[in-house]
């Protein structure tokens, strides 16, 4: 392809860039999107589906033998080699054919190599021939690039070729000893698979385990790891990591503590994809998160649009809410903040309350696939005390619910409710159990809409499922 000029051009082929490309081109504009990698992105191939594939497996094992009857039936072990054959084919075997057919069938014209911007509406994209094609946008330029995994400057750590979370979604074989270092979400999931697939697991979270979740989310995971034979090393600090010529791995604690293993997995955080993306063209620092207004527009420290007011941001790239699915939901906003431009609408228009990204600020869902499962939306009690909120937080046993008695035996589980006292509506709920992740929509909803309390009594869940916790919540907060 040579140089040419579509209404939008996209950097970044991953699950938003792909939204961005699709919603735009339904609108009844053009389209390109550019990728310096696999089309799909981190979610289809190293984050999101392989890991809850290599998850899924031991997940169903654990409840079969939370049944009688279906435990009984249970004789065999887990087949690792079968665990890492499925995630292979939610992977597509690292192959993109699929996703690139699907670009295709949709209109949308797929531009390979490192984009960059080259000045307003402009990106130049090199290929990996070294030569460029020269992109035109005469509407809008949309970042979509992502994040990395953050490896921190510890002595000797990045020569010890440590994994990320990339290479433990990817693994081939399983260690027969796994360091990780950090406690948050990508760790505890992965030492809950390589747990189950047969690894010794140390876990170093200096900080805490689940530490943004509420304390008794990190309590319970902690708890299950630790009876699933993990080492969990709360306060933990690795100061200093090497690797022996025959590929053990030392990793040194501040104390003098030493802990050896076969790999180590980096995962204290996430880096944005924007170090060769020419954000000096636009007066911003590489290597920077992009700041953006409610209209996913790039915005500079005085708070003004930069690139020609044309350049935006979707993603995990402007750190509101590091989530593939809240990272598709700002793609779909601003797919139509860009139509409704091209349209001539202005901020000022009836309709344009529905071009913004809100949600992702105040209503985030996610759900952590560990045993339990950690399931949560909005604010934890904690965080809506400190933006000033009059709080009244309500608690509950989910072992207690008839459901979860059904569901399995030994149930353990908590829920918790965080009420905006002054307006009776719910701002924030964490669900702790086996297979809560399929409730917290229920939640999301009544946090995104602001369901008065009053309305939610007449919302009658179904007995006997885990959903019945909602009416104990509400029985627990009282009239």
């Amino acid at each position: 392809m040579g140089d040419a000029a579509y209404d939008v051009v996209v950097i970044g082929a991953g699950p938003v860039g792909e939204n961005v490309a699709d919603r735009v081109v339904k609108g009844g504009l053009t389209v390109a999107v550019v990728e310096r990698e696999l089309v799909g992105g981190e979610c289809s191939y190293w984050a999101c589906m392989p890991t809850k594939a290599l998850l899924r497996g031991p997940a169903v094992l654990r409840a079969a033998r939370q049944v009688p009857g279906a435990r009984e039936a249970v004789t065999g072990h887990l087949d690792a080699a079968a665990v890492l054959r499925r995630r292979d084919a939610f992977s597509s075997h690292w192959e993109d054919d699929g996703q690139v057919s699907w670009l295709e069938s949709a209109g949308i014209a797929l531009f390979r190599g490192q984009g960059r911007i080259g000045g307003d509406r402009i990106v130049e994209v090199t290929g990996t021939d070294g030569a460029t094609t020269v992109l035109t946008a005469r509407h809008a330029v949309v970042v979509a690039t992502g994040s990395s995994a953050l490896v921190p400057d510890v002595p000797g750590l990045r020569e010890a070729k440590p994994w990320t979370s990339r290479e433990a979604a990817a693994a081939s074989e399983i260690p027969g000893r796994l360091a990780i270092i950090g406690g948050g979400v990508v760790a505890v999931e992965m030492a809950t698979a390589f747990a189950s697939l047969g690894s010794a697991v140390t876990v170093l979270a200096r900080d805490g385990v689940l530490p943004q979740a509420e304390p008794f989310a990190g309590e319970l995971v902690t708890q299950s790891l630790e009876e699933a034979g993990t080492a969990v090393r709360v306060g933990a600090e690795a100061v200093a990591v090497s690797r022996d010529g025959d590929g053990t791995v030392h990793v040194m604690l501040a104390g003098g503590e030493q802990v050896d293993a076969d790999e180590v997995l980096v995962a204290i955080g996430r880096t944005p994809n924007t170090y060769d993306i020419g954000l000096e063209l636009v007066g911003l620092k590489p290597g920077s998160w992009l700041t953006v207004d409610d209209t996913l527009r790039v915005v500079g420290e005085d708070g003004s649009p930069v690139g020609g007011g044309r350049l935006y941001a979707a993603g995990d790239v402007n750190r509101r809410a590091l989530l593939t699915h809240q990272g598709k939901y700002q793609a779909r906003a601003v797919g139509d903040v860009i139509v409704a431009r091209a349209e001539g609408e202005t901020v000022e228009d009836a309709r344009w309350g529905r071009h913004v990204a809100t949600a992702d600020e105040r209503a985030v869902p996610q759900v952590v696939f560990t045993d339990p499962e950690v399931a949560s939306v909005g604010l934890t009690a904690a965080a809506a005390e400190a933006a000033g909120l009059r709080v009244r937080v309500v608690d509950y046993d989910l072992a207690a619910v008839a459901g979860s008695a059904l569901h399995a035996d030994g149930y353990r589980g908590r829920a918790r409710m965080v009420v905006d006292e002054d307006r009776r509506v719910i701002v924030g709920c964490t669900l702790v159990g086996p297979d809560v992740a399929e409730l917290i929509h229920a939640a999301t909803i009544a946090v995104v809409g602001e369901v008065p309390l009053d309305r939610l009594w007449h919302a009658v869940p179904a007995f006997p499922t885990v959903s019945e916790i909602w009416l104990r919540l509400l029985e627990a907060y009282g009239r």
